[in-house]
């Protein structure tokens, strides 16, 4: 018996090793780490990451007579809408009387831009408008039959769209006042280096064609601007959007030593105005990461090019991307609407993003969408709760906070980000259980040690919100798929994406009735985020919490002082 008792002693352990190698866990083993933060060592402050959303198009009028969602308002945290495209490249969008008269270049109506903006301010938000885009009758080589649709050609005559773009801010200052107007956000054209979107010429020879597609940008970019100058004045906020997670027709680094360097096109004065840059950054699918930069290097690249170039008061951010395609498709389209799905996993995915975000100091990431009904209607996704949770954080400062892991660890990229707000006397810890893999299965025990002697002898309300499939309709709605045999075919657009409200997404009638008028009443009630509370008394400025995640769950604890 004593030498049988000495080989299991030696085997199990063994056992348990091997089967956490292959992915089998015993019950009770999980993931386990310690998160030790102190909240006296403290860095930069905290941008609202979450604080702009962007729409493809305003055709329709999509914020004329619009009401906002009450029970789940996204502009308690959106700042601003950006409306991409907005000063024409297509018949529809191209901000004329008769856009395709080409014997009249003035007959200028403002109408849909400035009622949409008007639906903006009433919902709560600013308008950020990228302009650029190059009006069908001032190309003589304008076509629509790129990627997208637009005319990537730029204008005959530079000064004929200057007036243009003038004429633009002058009608919105005319309508909401120069200082409102000051307060919105600008931009020059949609990744403005890729082939799809604009070209400086038809060569052949790609060397040529990047030389002069980049030199086209510049000087379209030096007229958009100094229009608005010319009109809002020094202080208008203005930039531009490139690809820069992969690579372009050509390198933004000659955009940026441009306005930091180059000769003005409209000017003849050395640089351009510039406020901030941003990119894009897409990965592929769920599971499947870009094969191009991670959301820091993207940014880092664009940002050393600017330091490198004396430009060091810019802010950086993301206007728009996070995930492509979902791992299943629709009828016509394996591409996700909002370029979220709806799983769980996108909760972490974000959460992972967000405290990328804070550790790299880029201040924002722009979203297609956070309700099932996109802006203004539907229930909240995942994706809501994290960003509504994640925008508390804005202002507060970056707290120091170290992983420690502790036994057999199995899983992804599980972290935690920590953040100290001194006026509201609050201390936000954010922590995830990811792994880019939608059938992760472990869970993980975290373990938090808090060293706050700022609430040394102080009683603390703690806040605690847990986000997982107990506050997502989602996963509920892919069973109940099953039981009404909505196929993928009764989809456009990939059926992982969370937008089911959007008849772009959900298409078949009969599958938008069942959805509305039996199942909807119990989505809302999946949906709801029910946070915890208690009270407890700081002592020796200590503060010990611990949490069980499951896979792909994010928690946040918001620690106030009472």
């Amino acid at each position: 018996m004593k030498a049988f008792k000495k080989i299991l002693c030696v085997v199990i352990p063994v056992i348990i090793v091997g089967l956490s190698v292959f992915g089998v866990i015993s019950a009770g083993v999980f993931n386990k780490f310690t998160f030790t933060v102190d909240a006296t060592k403290t860095t930069n402050t905290l941008h609202n990451v979450v604080n702009n959303v962007n729409i493809w198009s305003i055709e329709g009028n999509p914020f004329v007579n619009a009401t906002v969602n009450e029970e789940n308002n996204i502009f308690e945290f959106v700042d601003y809408v950006q409306f991409m495209q907005c000063s024409g490249g297509t018949e529809a969008r191209d901000l004329f009387k008769d856009p395709l008269d080409r014997t009249v270049l003035d007959d200028y109506d403002f109408t849909v831009l400035i009622e949409n903006c008007r639906g903006v301010l009433e919902l709560g938000g600013k308008p950020m408008l990228k302009l650029g885009s190059v009006p069908l009758k001032y190309s003589e080589k304008a076509s629509t039959d790129a990627g997208f649709g637009m005319n990537r050609y730029p204008p005959d005559d530079y000064d004929v769209y200057y007036d243009y773009i003038k004429a633009i801010a002058k009608a919105l200052v005319k309508e909401f006042g120069k200082k409102e107007v000051l307060s919105w956000r600008f931009g020059v054209m949609t990744e403005y280096e890729n082939y799809d979107w604009f070209v400086g010429s038809d060569s052949e020879d790609d060397e040529i064609l990047a030389k002069e597609s980049a030199e086209a940008y510049c000087k379209l970019y030096d007229y958009t601007a100094q229009a608005l100058v010319d009109v809002l004045g020094k202080d208008v906020f203005v930039g531009a959007h490139s690809m820069s997670v992969t690579e372009g027709l050509w390198d933004e680094a000659i955009f940026i030593e441009h306005c930091a360097k180059g000769k003005n096109y409209k000017t003849g004065e050395t640089g351009s105005p510039l406020k901030y840059l941003s990119a894009s950054f897409y990965d592929s699918t769920p599971g499947d990461y870009t094969d191009g930069y991670t959301l820091p290097e993207t940014i880092a690249y664009i940002r050393g090019v600017a330091e490198a170039n004396g430009l060091t008061d810019l802010i950086y951010g993301i206007d728009e991307g996070r995930i492509l395609c979902g791992v299943n498709s629709g009828a016509n389209n394996d591409e996700l609407l909002t370029r979220t799905c709806g799983y769980t996993y996108q909760a972490a995915y974000d959460a992972r993003l967000i405290a990328q975000m804070f550790n790299n100091d880029i201040a924002y990431f722009s979203a297609w969408s956070y309700l099932s009904g996109g802006f203004l209607s539907g229930n909240p996704t995942v994706s809501y709760h994290v960003a509504k949770n994640a925008a508390k954080m804005a202002g507060a400062q970056l707290a120091h906070t170290e992983k420690t892991e502790e036994g057999i660890i199995i899983g992804g990229e599980i972290d935690a980000v920590s953040a100290f707000n001194e006026d509201a006397e609050t201390l936000y810890v954010m922590a995830y259980n990811f792994k880019n893999d939608l059938d992760y299965k472990t869970s993980a025990e975290l373990n938090f040690e808090i060293n706050a002697p700022q609430f040394d002898g102080k009683k603390v309300k703690i806040t605690t919100y847990t986000i997982d499939d107990d506050c997502n309709y989602f996963d509920e709605w892919v069973e109940d798929r099953k039981t009404y045999n909505i196929g993928d075919d009764c989809f456009n657009w990939s059926p992982d994406d969370p937008e089911i409200d959007a008849t772009t997404t959900l298409e078949n009638q009969e599958a938008r009735d069942i959805y509305f008028n039996e199942l909807y009443s119990k989505y809302t009630e999946c949906s709801r985020l029910v946070p915890t509370e208690e009270t407890v008394k700081v002592e020796n400025g200590k503060i010990l919490l611990n949490k069980t995640l499951n896979p792909h769950a994010v928690v946040f604890y918001e620690i106030t002082a009472i």
